[in-house]
């Protein structure tokens, strides 16, 4: 048996044995118990704000018995309970912690799977809608409403939803942007206090604002600023195509007026009529919103596109006036300061990806840590609101980021969302 003694934090050296007192998920570490290999995991562990480790000598390195001569002279059979082998030190202790992982991972994998599997089947409901609505507009109505309707319940039944950031080249490529500004569209709908109805009709002037753009040769699809001025009011005609598609397919009026109002702007800047906030409407101000989000996320062009994080503070910073202030307030509130796939550096200086973010504490949202320690496929989330001392110390470009910790974290060049329970189930319940 090897005994321990609790040492203060600042006595903590390269080569010491060391048992970690926190739940294990309240630190960055494989296990709890490890012998301290380098600089860089002491600064972790002083980030973790703790004020004392335990100290296992007869396991460290021979080198520092003068450091800490106390824990040498604690007698062999006087073992720390955190060090016997039924707890968080020994090899049963050790091996029950590594399942808790392997069950939480497995769990929260569970949940990304799915995830990703009701957006690429969203995805690919948009395309059959597509292909019904110039021929079958009554077909494709009836396509639009299912899909949304079935969205609308999920997160009317869901509580309180995380907004989750999914896999890279999830989804059919060209209906990532319907989906989604109707999955953001339809979580901002919900925080302003809308009912099943208004999101019903929010939701499916989000799938189908841009269906016009059928209309329109593949090159003319996305306005760049260098489009010249005829090919420019070639593009703004998919607002009109796609008020017509709206009609004939059947939709009620609010349905059809947040179409045609999916580029106004609140100071009169917008198209085709020049609008302002107050001529709008609720849900045409949601649209006009999340439609310009994504793309500044997922723009025509990839290199031009803006990590989440960076949109969001330009248009805070730089479009403001372009939007409702009480839609961009509770938006903001919603995505959280860094919204998931936003790049960050953490207090101690650890890069991460931000992979999720609750709607009702969006201060507080679950990382992806970069560690070298833990294969990239079996990085565990972190979340933020049980880890407190580890914060966010600020928001980077990808390409601010060193080349391993870029191949870790493997920042989206796709920004995708959709949502899930806030309460995710945990390795028992997800189990059922």
């Amino acid at each position: 048996m090897n005994s321990s003694i609790l040492i203060d934090i600042s006595q903590l050296r390269v080569g010491m044995y060391i048992q970690l007192d926190v739940g294990w998920m309240h630190h960055p570490f494989p296990t709890s118990s490890f012998r301290v290999a380098s600089a860089e995991q002491i600064a972790t562990l002083r980030g973790l704000g703790l004020t004392e480790v335990r100290y296992l000598p007869k396991k460290s390195d021979p080198a520092l018995k003068e450091l800490v001569p106390a824990a040498w002279s604690v007698p062999e059979m006087v073992v720390s309970q955190a060090s016997s082998p039924e707890s968080a030190g020994g090899p049963a202790a050790v091996d029950t912690e590594a399942l808790r992982r392997r069950e939480l991972l497995e769990a929260q994998n569970k949940s990304l799977a799915a995830c990703n599997q009701r957006f690429t089947e969203a995805t690919r409901q948009y395309q059959a809608l597509e292909r019904a609505v110039s021929e079958q507009p009554d077909l494709a109505r009836e396509k639009g409403v299912v899909l949304v309707s079935g969205c609308v319940s999920e997160l009317l039944e869901n509580g309180d939803s995380v907004i989750r950031l999914l896999s890279e080249g999830v989804g059919e490529r060209n209906a990532l942007h319907p989906i989604n500004v109707m999955v953001i569209s339809l979580l901002l709908g919900r925080a302003l206090g809308m009912k099943s109805e208004e999101l019903q009709g929010l939701g499916v002037a989000a799938l189908i604002h841009d269906l016009g753009k059928l209309k329109l040769p593949p090159n003319l699809r996305q306005p760049t600023p260098s489009m010249p001025l005829m090919e420019r009011s070639r593009y703004e005609t998919h607002v009109a195509e796609s008020v017509a598609m709206a009609k004939r397919m059947g939709f009620p009026e609010a349905v059809v007026l947040a179409v045609a109002r999916h580029h106004e702007m609140a100071d009169g800047s917008g198209f085709p009529l020049r609008l302002t906030g107050a001529d709008m409407g609720r849900a045409s101000q949601v649209l006009a919103l999340v439609n310009r989000y994504d793309r500044m996320c997922n723009p025509a062009v990839g290199v031009d596109a803006l990590t989440p994080h960076e949109a969001l503070s330009v248009i805070f910073a730089q479009l403001k006036a372009k939007f409702d202030s009480v839609v961009l307030g509770a938006f903001i509130r919603m995505m959280g300061v860094y919204p998931p796939g936003s790049i960050v550096q953490l207090v101690n200086d650890r890069y991460a990806i931000v992979a999720s973010v609750n709607s009702s504490r969006p201060l507080r949202p679950r990382v992806i840590v970069h560690d070298s320690r833990v294969p990239k496929d079996e990085a565990p989330i972190m979340d933020l609101e049980s880890v407190p001392e580890l914060g966010i110390r600020r928001s980077l470009k990808p390409a601010q980021l060193p080349r391993d910790a870029l191949d870790y974290l493997s920042p989206r060049q796709r920004i995708c969302y959709f949502f899930e329970r806030a309460v995710s189930p945990g390795p028992e319940e997800a189990g059922t």
